[in-house]
């Protein structure tokens, strides 16, 4: 006897429908073909002891297993629950007309009790557009798939409970989620905040800045000046998601197997903070089976490198194409998988090694030749994407032991937002353009254009503050940004002279 259930594999952030076809004849073996890799040849020992567990048969037949299509390799253990349901039904322990109209996943235990899987949203998305009429899965990733409308989303605890309801002997109820309803009601507030932070008033005013364009930013000041500090707030003021922002960014975290259980839809953009030990395949992704890195993770929200120069180079070298193009493109011999990384970069680093260059009480014992070794452990070309440079210092007592009230997150993000609205109206018919960061040459010579003054301006800073050629276009960006937080149509010079501030890696007296 012949019968045929359906699962799905994903690649990239996309799902593939896989066939199981369970064929089952005179004889006493197994065997799995399709391409399983060791994960899901194992699921035979797995099914035989949840079934019997569970006080059903695992016949000794002949089984032959097909995961079509065969030339596409099938990984991990979210087959498992197909698989036995297949077997089930071969052997007429099942008996439903409507088990091609279903999609089924899920790991077993021994007990039989599902186990929650990977990818659950966008094997919801690729069921609905494949037209099935419901999606069995674990009841841990109900919520999750559940967000798919025009789907029939079943959580089941165990595998009898799959059989009861295949069978019609039970009813599964459908988990129902009001995705705009959930996203809207779920929006919640970080646990971080402005207000907490006291003095460093010019590296909030650059925070804010980078926010409202999208700019990457790094922070140079000593040890303790609060720079991780900063940087773990800047989540906060970043405008909130919109619904596809949160869809996209779900469908990420649910491939990698970061959404917690029982959530329904990621609503806080995410904050990655990797430590510089990581590997250049755990920050960008890939491995024999790729899976999204950091920088994926991170998208639609902030990736902090803290102490930057700490990290392997070519570690970083791998960043420069991704901050770029936004995406991530990792190829093996036989397919390549694509990842979204539109993120907002933010790094730290000490000016030196001792990490008291430039510090207002204490020395630095470094010589400028070392100081400039430390500095070019960051290479030119990924400092060119980085559009903000700001020197942190550390703050008088005098500051860190007010009472005074501070302005909170929630103040700034209205104004930051405000600003992203101008800048979708700006690029609205631009594709692939949301933001002041992502200007090409092209757009900066349209939407920057600079009076006698401002070209004035530019130049003296270029040949008498020694800013590098690289700096120009970044401070023309940033310009248009503090133009659109205030509201200006026309960048003014005083817009172009405190972007020229934000350059202080650029100058040729840094360092030295």
């Amino acid at each position: 006897m012949l019968v045929k259930t359906f699962g799905s594999a994903v690649f990239g952030i996309n799902a593939t429908t896989i066939t199981v076809e369970v064929n089952i004849s005179i004889g006493a073996t197994f065997h799995l073909v399709g391409l399983p890799d060791n994960a899901v040849k194992e699921s035979q020992q797995r099914i035989n002891a949840a079934l019997k567990n569970n006080k059903l048969d695992f016949p000794g037949k002949k089984f032959v297993i097909n995961m079509a299509p065969a030339d596409i390799r099938k990984e991990g253990s979210a087959y498992d629950l197909t698989l036995a349901i297949g077997i089930l039904a071969a052997s007429a322990q099942i008996i439903s007309e409507e088990l091609e109209k279903y999609v089924i996943m899920g790991e077993l235990s021994l007990d039989g009790s599902l186990k929650p899987i990977k990818g659950a949203l966008p094997i919801a998305i690729k069921a609905r557009e494949e037209g099935f009429k419901g999606f069995i899965l674990p009841k841990q990733n109900a919520r999750e798939a559940a967000v798919v409308n025009n789907l029939a989303v079943y959580g089941a605890e165990n595998i009898i409970e799959v059989v009861d309801f295949l069978n019609k002997k039970k009813e599964l109820e459908p988990i129902r989620v009001n995705t705009r309803e959930e996203f809207n009601k779920s929006t919640k507030s970080y646990d971080t905040d402005f207000s907490d932070v006291r003095g460093q008033e010019n590296v909030k005013r650059a925070m804010e800045i980078a926010a409202a364009g999208n700019h990457n930013i790094i922070m140079i000041g000593p040890p303790g000046a609060g720079k991780t500090m900063l940087a773990k707030r800047v989540a906060s003021i970043l405008p909130p998601f919109t619904l596809q922002e949160a869809l996209e960014t779900t469908k990420i975290h649910s491939v990698a197997g970061k959404i917690e259980k029982d959530t329904s839809l990621m609503t806080l953009r995410p904050f990655r903070s990797p430590h510089h030990t990581i590997s250049d395949v755990a920050l960008v992704g890939g491995g024999a089976y790729p899976q999204p890195g950091e920088i994926s993770l991170a998208h639609n929200g902030v990736l902090f490198l803290d102490e930057l120069p700490e990290f392997q180079r070519t570690v970083l070298e791998v960043m420069r194409q991704p901050l770029e193009d936004r995406v991530i493109t990792i190829s093996r011999a036989k397919f390549s998988v694509e990842y979204p990384a539109s993120f907002m970069l933010v790094a730290s680093m000490n000016p030196c090694p001792c990490g008291y260059y430039n510090h207002p009480e204490k020395d630095c014992v470094c010589s400028p030749g070392i100081r400039q070794k430390y500095l070019n452990k960051i290479s030119g070309p990924l400092l060119d994407r980085i559009d903000i440079h700001i020197e942190v210092v550390p703050v008088p007592f005098e500051k860190l032991s007010g009472k005074e009230a501070l302005e909170n997150s929630h103040t700034i993000r209205e104004r930051v937002s405000k600003a992203r609205v101008v800048q979708q109206e700006r690029f609205a018919g631009i594709p692939t353009i949301y933001n002041n960061a992502q200007m090409n040459t092209k757009l900066i010579r349209k939407y920057c254009q600079l009076d006698t003054t401002g070209s004035q301006l530019i130049k003296t800073a270029m040949e008498k503050v020694g800013l590098s050629a690289r700096a120009y276009d970044r401070i023309l960006k940033v310009s248009r940004t503090i133009a659109d937080l205030e509201g200006c149509e026309n960048i003014q010079p005083n817009h172009l002279a405190e972007a020229i501030q934000y350059r202080s890696l650029d100058r040729d007296s840094w360092g030295t």
